[in-house]
Parts: structure tokens; sequence; C-alpha cells
């Protein structure tokens, strides 16, 4: 390796000072010291850094290039060294939190100003997912922390859990479609003549699930909770919500909640995670979410 650390501080220290004794008092030695420094990186890379044939030495095209350069890889490795340190601290490198779409997004994102604070240095990413996929993201690797959950943990992996909170999912529909005002409750039979909107399971690895639907029922299935509302606001199909979601929809008449002879209930959600070595970024971000609670779910 012709390139070292200590060069491209050495050149980077030159350029800055704007001299080599200016630098070398910068760096606390003698202006030799960088002389023998600068000659043995233009001997090894066989260029010529400096041109030295005015009063004094300029970079030379070569000589700009790796000084540009050279300051890029001396940020990397300075947040290489930081990470590192922070790893060996217990930080993880990055934290990916899986959220199932119940849960909106933006009241997990206003914990990450705080989690910036602990100057720990992990990357945070979120996913969304429905039904089983979070779980599932768990199983396959893919998130060290599930959020809004649905259920029971599946056995067998090594998943750990705590309840967070429950959400209520009501029967809805466009009031121009044909169930708007049909004879409460509706029947199983009734729902059954008419399409259900179904958000897609986004497990990869688990058996996909959907909730809801009739046998033989015709159905449009879209592929987030965000587009099965969408769906359902246009009138193209009836199917349960959750009721924290649609209040302002239903509060100004774009969805009309019915009333249903098999009524889904509320649903109760867990924050998930892989046992066993649980990093500090985890806990941190476990214990957080945790404490919010049912409150995460308030109605939008």
């Amino acid at each position: 390796m012709r390139l070292s650390l200590d060069a491209l501080e050495t050149l980077d220290a030159i350029a800055s000072a704007g001299s080599f004794a200016r630098a070398a008092e910068r760096l606390h030695r003698v202006p030799s010291a960088l002389t023998y420094t600068v000659n043995k990186l233009e001997s090894d890379l066989g260029v010529a850094i400096f041109d030295r044939s005015g009063k004094r030495a300029e970079l030379t095209p070569a000589g700009r290039e790796l000084l540009e350069q050279g300051r890029d890889l001396l940020r990397q490795a300075e947040t290489l060294e930081r990470r590192v340190k922070r790893v060996a601290q217990g930080w993880e490198t990055q934290l990916t939190i899986a959220a199932d779409e119940v849960l909106p997004l933006e009241r997990l994102l206003a914990l990450v100003t705080e989690f910036d604070a602990l100057g720990s240095g992990t990357r945070v990413r979120f996913t969304q997912e429905i039904f089983g996929g979070t779980w599932d993201a768990l199983i396959d690797n893919r998130a060290d922390l599930a959020v809004a959950a649905p259920g029971e943990p599946p056995d067998d992996f090594g998943l750990v859990s705590l309840e967070l909170g429950h959400v209520a999912f009501v029967y809805a529909v466009a009031p121009d479609h044909p169930l708007a005002d049909a004879d409460e409750p509706l029947q199983a039979a009734t729902i059954a003549r008419h399409r259900g909107i179904v958000a897609a399971d986004s497990s990869r690895r688990l058996p996909a699930r959907s909730l809801g639907i009739q046998p033989n029922q015709d159905t449009l299935i879209v592929p987030t909770l965000a587009a099965k509302i969408q769906a359902q606001l246009a009138g193209l199909g009836g199917g349960f919500l959750p009721e924290h979601l649609i209040g302002g929809h239903v509060a100004n008449g774009r969805l009309r909640v019915k009333r249903v002879e098999q009524e889904r209930g509320s649903a109760p959600l867990r924050l998930a995670w892989r046992g066993g070595g649980e990093g500090r970024a985890l806990v941190w971000f476990r214990d957080a979410i945790a404490a919010r609670g049912q409150a995460l779910f308030a109605p939008i």
C-alpha cells in the first residue's frame, strides 16, 4: 500500500496551512519531516505532487486530485474510527425498525431527535409492513425491532415481545356504496355479494393472511393500508379499517361505518425483538416506544 493516512494528513496540513513551515507547526513536527514524507510519497507513487519550479511549491494537477480524494479518505477513516469505538461501547452500526402500517410512522420519527442527542452514531432505518410482515421481518433478519406486530409471536424463533396497545377495526364503505344504506347489522352473506378491499400481507416467509374476507368473495388487492383506505374512499369496495386512522373521513362523511354481524373487535399489537444480544440503540428505542404505549394509536 503506497498511501498512508499519515501521508494524506501531511498533504492536507500543507495545503491548508499554505506552507511546509506552518504545517509543521500545526502538526508539531519539524519541516524536514514533512519534506521527507512528501518526497517519499512522490517516489512511491511515481508522480510529482508539488511543482517546485517557483518560489513557492504549488500542487500539481495530480497533487490536487490526491488532496481532494485523500480528504475524503481521511473523513471516512475518522468516521470508521468513531463507529468502531461506539460499537465497542455497545452501540449498533445500524438499527432497523419495522412498523406495522396501523401505526402512523411520524409518531416514531418524533423519537429520532431525542435519539440523535445521545450521539450514538447508530444509523436508524424504518420500514413499514402489514399483517404478519412485522413478525416476518424479525424472523428474516430484515429488522431488529418490530412495532405494532399483530397477535402473538410465532413459535420457535426466539422472539421476545410485550403488549404495546390495542387497535379497534370497523367496517367502512363510501357513502355511495350499495352497502352504505343497507340494514344493520350487515350479514356475512350480504357482505360476500360485494367486493372486499384487501391490503396484501407483506410476509415473505410466514404464510400470508387476510382478515374479514368472506368465502368466494370478490376482492381487490392493494399493496398498502393507505391504498386500502383510498380504494374504500373511492367506493371500490368495503372492508375493515383501523378506527383511529379514518376518524376524519367518517366525520366529513367520506366514509360510513357499518355495524356487521361478525365484528372484528380490537386487535392486540406488540413490540417485539429477537432475544439475546440487544444493543444499546435497540434498548433505547424499545423502552421509548413502550413508554408511549397506547398513545401511539391515538386518532389522527
